[in-house]
C-alpha cells in the first residue's frame, strides 16, 4: 500500500473535497485524484463516492479511516521527533569504555552530561577490549591511544603518560648503552612476549618479565605499590602515590600522538553532543600524553 495515496485520502476525507484538500497540501486536485484511485485499485474497493455536489465516503473508506487514523497519527509524530533528533540530542546513547576509565570518571561524567541533555539516556558498557561497534549497536566507544581506523571518527579529548613506575624498595635495572635488562614486571593481559620498555628515546630499554597479570589497571597499580614488581601505568592513576612517596619513578614515556578523525559525514545529535562535552570537560585539565579518544 502507498503511504502517500493513505494520507491523501485522510486529508481528503478531513478536508470534504479535493479542492480543500489542494489548498491545504498545496498538491493539485488531479494529483490527489488519482492517488485515491491508485489506492482504491490497489484495495479493491470504493472508498469515496464522487458527486456532483460532494464526496460520499463509503463504508469501506470509513473502515479504512477509523482502522489508520491510529497509525497515521503515530507515523506523523515519529516524523516531526525524527526530525528534531537530528538537531536536539536525544534517546539512548550507548557506549563501550575501558574499565578504569568507567571506575574513575564515568560515573559522575555521566551525570553532567544527563545535565546538559536531558532528553539522552546513558547505556555503559566496561570492558577492556575493543568493542565492535556495529556489530554490537555502540554509538561511541572512549578507547586509550587507538589504532588507526579508517571506519570510525572521532576526536581526542583527554591526554595521559605512561611512567614507569615500582615501590621505592624496588631494585630497578640500570642501563644506559641500550642493551635490554629484564626486570620483574607486572602486567595487563595486553602484554605480549618479547616485548621491550624503550625508554630516554631508546638509550634504555627493559625488558619485562611477568610476575603477575591483572585484568585490572588498578589491580597492577597496588601491586606495584606493594613491591610485586615494575609497571607502566597512567600517570593519571600513580600521580598521588609519586607525590606521597608509596611509588617512585625513573621515566615518562610520550606516546606517538593520534588525535583520530574528524567527522566527515552528518551524525546524529547526541553523538556529536557526546564529542563536545567530553572535550569541554577533559581536555582543560588533562596533561600531553597518551590520547584518550572518542
Amino acid at each position: 500500500m502507498d503511504l502517500n495515496a493513505l494520507t491523501d485520502f485522510h486529508l481528503i476525507a478531513a478536508s470534504g473535497g479535493f479542492g480543500a484538500a489542494s489548498r491545504a497540501s498545496g498538491r493539485s486536485k488531479a494529483t490527489l485524484s488519482r492517488r485515491l484511485a491508485d489506492l482504491e485499485e490497489t484495495l479493491g474497493v470504493r472508498l469515496i463516492e464522487r458527486g456532483n455536489r460532494r464526496l460520499e465516503i463509503t463504508e469501506a473508506g470509513k473502515l479504512l479511516l477509523a482502522r489508520t487514523a491510529g497509525a497515521m497519527r503515530e507515523i506523523s509524530e515519529a516524523v516531526v521527533m525524527t526530525q528534531e533528533g537530528a538537531t536536539r540530542p536525544r534517546g539512548c546513547l550507548r557506549i563501550a569504555a575501558p574499565l578504569l576509565f568507567s571506575q574513575v570518571a564515568l560515573g559522575q561524567l555521566t551525570a553532567r552530561f544527563r545535565t546538559r541533555y536531558p532528553d539522552v539516556r546513558i547505556e555503559s558498557v566496561a570492558e577492556d577490549r575493543l568493542s565492535n561497534l556495529v556489530e554490537e549497536h555502540f554509538d561511541v566507544a572512549i578507547r586509550i591511544n587507538p589504532p588507526p581506523d579508517s571506519a570510525l571518527v572521532g576526536r581526542c579529548f583527554a591526554r595521559d603518560k605512561l611512567m614507569l613506575v615500582a615501590a621505592p624498595g624496588f631494585e630497578m635495572p640500570l642501563s644506559d648503552g641500550g642493551r635490554p635488562l629484564p626486570v620483574a614486571a607486572v602486567v595487563m593481559p595486553t602484554h605480549r612476549e618479547g616485548e621491550i620498555w624503550s625508554l630516554d628515546n631508546g638509550r634504555r630499554c627493559l625488558v619485562p618479565q611477568p610476575v603477575a597479570q591483572f585484568s585490572s589497571l588498578l589491580a597492577v597499580r597496588d601491586a606495584v605499590t606493594a613491591g610485586a614488581g615494575a609497571a607502566m601505568l597512567p600517570q593519571s592513576i600513580v600521580s598521588n602515590l609519586l607525590e606521597k612517596g608509596a611509588l617512585m619513578t625513573t621515566i615518562t614515556l610520550e606516546c606517538a600522538k593520534n588525535d583520530g578523525k574528524r567527522p566527515e559525514r552528518q551524525l546524529c545529535a547526541r553523538f556529536n553532543a557526546s564529542l563536545l562535552f567530553w572535550e569541554s570537560v577533559l581536555k582543560p585539565v588533562s596533561a600531553s600524553g597518551s590520547p584518550v579518544s572518542s
